[in-house]
């Protein structure tokens, strides 16, 4: 495991504040200083400021994220944050973003393989999201949507789009760009009004309410590991 892997699986930080933690010649791996490429192994003792640090027991939280947190660790402007609302001694991080008033189903971890490739787009993890929008999209609107969708950062990928109600679609995406569903239907001339993630790799809600949390199962860790191959 590599070392900013293993002090972020400790709780000591997160992986970018880890790497700042070696840089800076804080940790130690077997009395040696720690680089940013070094790897720890199974009977390797690791100090940060001289202190001993051992990985902790992996934990998988799926939370309803509520409108108005944010999805970071830490946010240095004293907002809310998704990790102050999950409870526990082991310290998760969020798997991708969702924006501040994006609220629905939002997984974290301090499993960092997984995380990794969950938020990957070569491995295609569907996301479903549920839009309120102004106005009433036409078939045009979701076959455009479907197609993809020209942002100033590049074309969308096709994508599943169906009605829901006269305002309110669901889309279905392989992407996880910054607010790519609001994006692409402002770009389409029906800005988001709500904005819902309703699924995550086959997970949803179920009775969880806004700002709950639960443990994934073990079948649920199993199945996500399947589904990127591992």
């Amino acid at each position: 495991m590599r070392l900013n892997a293993y002090l972020a699986r400790a709780g000591v930080a997160s992986r970018r504040g880890a790497d700042e933690l070696i840089k800076s010649g804080r940790v130690t791996v077997d009395g040696k200083p720690g680089e940013l490429n070094t790897f720890v192994g199974a009977t390797d003792v690791v100090r940060v400021d001289g202190r001993e640090v051992g990985k902790q027991a992996l934990r998988h939280v799926l939370l309803n994220k509520p409108r108005g947190t944010i999805t970071t660790a830490r946010d240095p402007k004293g907002r809310p944050t998704v990790v102050d609302l999950v409870g526990g001694d082991v310290r998760v991080v969020p798997v991708g973003r969702l924006d501040r008033d994006t609220t629905g189903v939002l997984l974290l971890t301090n499993d960092g393989p997984l995380a990794h490739r969950l938020a990957h787009p070569r491995y295609g993890v569907e996301k479903t999201y549920v839009a309120d929008v102004t106005g009433e999209p036409g078939d045009d609107v979701v076959s455009a949507l479907a197609q993809g969708v020209e942002l100033e950062d590049g074309r969308t990928a096709p994508a599943r789009v169906r009605r829901l109600g006269p305002s309110r679609l669901e889309l279905v995406l392989h992407e996880g760009r910054n607010r790519q569903v609001r994006r692409m239907l402002e770009a389409v001339g029906h800005p988001v009004v709500r904005l819902r993630r309703a699924r995550y790799a086959g997970l949803g809600p179920g009775r969880l309410r806004p700002g709950a949390w639960r443990e994934l199962t073990r079948d649920e860790v199993r199945a996500l590991r399947r589904l990127v191959g591992l």
